[in-house]
């Protein structure tokens, strides 16, 4: 908390409301929460330069976070740019074949997103791949959709993207420690993912001529081998994994190397694109992938804003009384936070950083280890990270080409695969570990 205010919980959730009202309106998310913070500031009764401090050192408390997502563009540029990406989910599907449609989407999907591509990026990689393996199946856009969906979901907390930084970040933990905590969860959302989509994949609107010649014109030409696309991803996790297979096999040295996932994911990157024979490419690959990266850090700025507004307030110790009070068990603080920001903001990213960032200290007040925090609250972030007031929603729909009423069915669904892989979280890092 701020030293030396006292900012009233009615003011935190005043301005948290706006924020979340603005932003349901349509205006750019950043200044919303930015706004928020100010009005609930004022509201919860600081002064101008006590709403300045709170602004200051919310937005400070993620700087950490985002020169992470910057040095992260390296890599995701490499791989989105390049045509790796694609290659590697062109090979998940053409090796598993149309019988095992679903789980070769779902899965093509997962990797792509797990080896550090942004979710909504991942889904317009493999679309026009689902597209034309729906069409010739006789398949619908809705069970497609939830198979891509469904997996990038499960793929996105296993990854070194910014939410997973953010999660590792928000309870000081390095990020392969969320990573490696988010294989259980994220493998039962992929399951549950595909029995979703087989289940739905004779219901609903079927995928036509008209959608397939688009995307025949549009297909992309010489991309790179699979053992040359896989250099990159391989090299990340490798340094990335070091110190926790060292302390898994108690190998001191290899534990003692801990690297930062600031340092790996360029040097993979600009590694990746040489062996690719991209190095001339390198500096529009990094202006391309900082360009990608650039509106999830301005959201994150306006995130650590209000952010910053509800630590310096008593909303974070009336949650825990009112928790308490409900007889709810002090476990469930963590997915409570990581879901509700999320639907708040309808961003993975942006709903772990307001969850972290606003309730880390009272979750960990409640006896649950940084660890179990970290992925409970990171796995909660995408129950409802997909609603229709973010831009992943429309992103997927217009990938698909879905009508909004076949789209919100999808939401459904995917609120099942998040929940199944916060359920998994909780038994397993709330009660067993």
């Amino acid at each position: 908390m701020t030293a030396g205010m006292d900012i009233s919980w009615i003011g935190a959730l005043a301005g948290l409301a706006l924020a979340i009202v603005l932003i349901l309106l349509r205006q750019a998310p950043t200044y919303a929460l930015i706004l928020g913070a100010i009005v609930g500031g004022f509201i919860g009764g600081a002064n101008f330069s006590e709403v300045l401090s709170i602004l200051i050192s919310g937005t400070q408390s993620v700087q950490g976070t985002v020169i992470r997502i910057i040095a992260a563009g390296v890599f995701a540029g490499v791989m989105m740019e390049s045509g790796a990406a694609e290659t590697i989910a062109k090979v998940i599907v053409d090796k598993l074949g149309g019988t095992k449609a679903m789980l070769s989407l779902a899965l093509a999907t997962m990797v792509i997103t797990a080896v550090g591509v942004f979710i909504p990026v991942a889904v317009l990689i493999v679309a026009p791949i689902a597209l034309t393996v729906g069409h010739k199946m006789g398949y619908s856009k809705i069970a497609i959709l939830v198979a891509l969906s469904g997996g990038g979901k499960a793929g996105n907390i296993i990854s070194p993207n910014p939410n997973t930084i953010a999660a590792a970040g928000g309870f000081d933990l390095d990020v392969n420690q969320v990573m490696l905590g988010g294989i259980v969860p994220a493998i039962s959302g992929l399951l549950v993912a595909v029995l979703l989509a087989s289940a739905l994949k004779y219901k609903g609107t079927k995928i036509t001529d008209e959608d397939t010649k688009e995307l025949e014109k549009n297909s992309v030409e010489n991309l790179p081998t699979l053992s040359k696309a896989l250099i990159a991803p391989v090299i990340a996790i490798v340094l990335l994994m070091v110190s926790p297979i060292g302390a898994i096999l108690n190998i001191d040295f290899l534990e003692a190397i801990k690297i930062d996932s600031l340092f790996i994911l360029p040097f993979a990157g600009l590694l990746g694109s040489v062996v690719l024979g991209k190095s001339k490419q390198i500096t529009s690959y990094c202006t391309a992938g900082l360009n990608r990266m650039t509106p999830t850090i301005l959201i994150i700025i306006g995130a650590g804003a209000i952010g910053g507004l509800i630590t310096a307030s008593t909303l974070p110790t009336e949650v825990v009384n009112l928790v308490e009070a409900l007889g709810i068990s002090g476990t469930f603080l963590a997915p409570i936070a990581g879901m509700l920001m999320a639907a708040a903001t309808a961003s993975t990213s942006t709903g772990v950083i307001l969850a972290t960032g606003s309730f880390s200290s009272a979750i960990l007040n409640t006896g649950v280890t940084p660890l179990s925090a970290a992925v409970m609250t990171h796995a909660s972030a995408t129950v409802l990270d997909h609603l229709p007031h973010g831009t992943y929603f429309h992103v997927t729909r217009n990938a698909m080409g879905m009508s909004m009423k076949d789209r919100m069915k999808v939401a459904l669904y995917e609120c099942l695969v998040g929940l199944t892989m916060t359920i998994v979280a909780i038994i397993l890092f709330g009660f067993i570990l």
